[in-house]
């Protein structure tokens, strides 16, 4: 039986699915990154992939006929002419290229999506400026440098990875004040890659990475997605209204609407998604924040102890750090975590109950600028595990939440293996 893989390259490590032309799962694993204080990150997801690929059972690897990989939206690395990382990449929530905002917003549209501290484009304007290239090189997103490790092209993105490095996705082609950009005698044209709508094949995966896991040599690599995204194809969502969050280490949302909503000033874009669009937002609020006060032992019996039918009186606004993308978008934003209370599970009540506020308030934003109002929210991601979040999401949402279907995002991967965006 022929199998479909998915690579879900998230914020905290790496999983694998493999499913058969019925979407059942046949195989899958997990693996961290190994070293989360790594100089160069992108390293430690080279060793993961393989690591990965090598804990599938070598009978399904042998039948793999497509692979489709999603990475974090905005992680961007600047490679040379042989593929490789000239410096370390520049994570999705990284704000250290701010700096350059001043120059993008001289010749960007306002208000356009590229214009915060964290966009792929603000990045690779700083990496190029830095590297001092005198030869050919690539500027790629996370998923796009995965999938040249399988199949050898460079350049090749997909248009999900690409909007926050500037394509058009209205008129899919890169804009020329884009192509224009100078970064200090580098035209920024000359490193952008060829975009593809996701889950297009590329190329038939490399013969060397064929015979060392037992892949057939015909085993095609499709351009991917982001994390999110694949959160979303996961789901099953087909209806207008219908969303996704996904409760990973940060906190996004993806509300599927027949038109396009885009306001950079607070966060929100839109995915093209065929005809349809993907409106929603990524908040730096999430696991991360919750893992940083307990184990997961620890949320596990505190969550017992709160009643999620009480609002708590705590207005917190959960972050480890100062800065917000999603529904406020200002690098400079301040978290709120005080006062604490001396008993942790009031404490942790108000972290999930400030965390349901800021995903209620991103729906709710997202309807006043013309996508329809939210009518079921699905959840993927670590976080949907927790009943008693889930219970303070829907109090404050208004509308039924539940456990997406198929919760990881490498299973949204598995489908765009087999199915591109059909």
């Amino acid at each position: 039986m022929e199998l479909f893989l998915g690579l879900d390259f998230g914020t905290s490590g790496a999983r694998a699915i493999a499913i058969d032309p019925n979407g059942r799962i046949q195989a899958q694993a997990r693996c961290a990154y190994p070293d989360p204080a790594s100089t160069n990150v992108a390293f430690d997801w080279q060793s993961t992939l393989w690591t990965l690929l090598d804990r599938l059972p070598l009978n399904c690897r042998q039948r793999l006929q497509a692979i489709a990989i999603d990475g974090t939206s905005s992680t961007t690395l600047l490679c040379d002419s042989n593929g490789q990382p000239v410096l370390p990449p520049l994570m999705y929530n990284d704000p250290q290229a701010r700096d350059w905002l001043p120059r993008l917003k001289q010749c960007a549209p306002a208000d356009h999506i590229t214009l915060g501290a964290t966009s792929g484009l603000v990045k690779l304007c700083w990496l190029l400026a830095r590297a001092g290239l005198d030869e050919k090189g690539y500027g790629l997103c996370q998923a796009d440098w995965l999938g040249f490790l399988l199949h050898g092209q460079l350049g090749v993105s997909d248009y999900h990875n690409c909007l926050k490095l500037g394509y058009d996705v209205g008129d899919l082609c890169w804009p020329d004040w884009v192509r224009s950009l100078d970064v200090q005698k580098c035209v920024i044209g000359d490193y952008l890659p060829t975009v593809l709508p996701p889950g297009t094949p590329v190329a038939t995966i490399r013969p060397d990475i064929a015979e060392c896991y037992g892949f057939p040599e015909s085993c095609v690599i499709n351009s991917g997605t982001t994390d999110s995204i694949a959160a979303f194809f996961a789901s099953g969502a087909r209806q207008f209204g219908q969303a996704v969050t996904s409760l990973g280490s940060s906190l996004a949302i993806k509300l599927l609407s027949a038109c396009r909503v885009d306001d950079n000033e607070r966060g929100i874009y839109s995915h093209r998604l065929g005809e349809s669009w993907l409106v929603g937002g990524a908040s730096n609020t999430g696991g991360a924040v919750l893992k940083h006060f307990f184990t997961d032992e620890e949320l596990r019996i505190l969550s017992d102890r709160i009643d999620p039918a009480i609002a708590s009186p705590l207005h917190y606004y959960p972050l480890l750090e100062p800065g917000e993308r999603f529904p406020i978008n200002d690098p400079e934003f301040l978290p709120k975590l005080t006062p604490r209370p001396d008993c942790d599970a009031e404490f942790l009540h108000g972290l999930l109950e400030g965390m349901a506020a800021i995903e209620a308030r991103g729906y709710r934003l997202l309807a006043t600028l013309g996508a329809p109002a939210v009518t079921q929210v699905l959840t993927a991601g670590g976080g949907a595990q927790n009943q008693v979040w889930t219970a303070i999401r829907a109090r404050n949402l208004g509308v039924p939440v539940a456990p997406s279907p198929q919760a990881e995002a490498a299973y949204g991967s598995a489908l765009l293996a087999r199915d591109g965006l059909n």
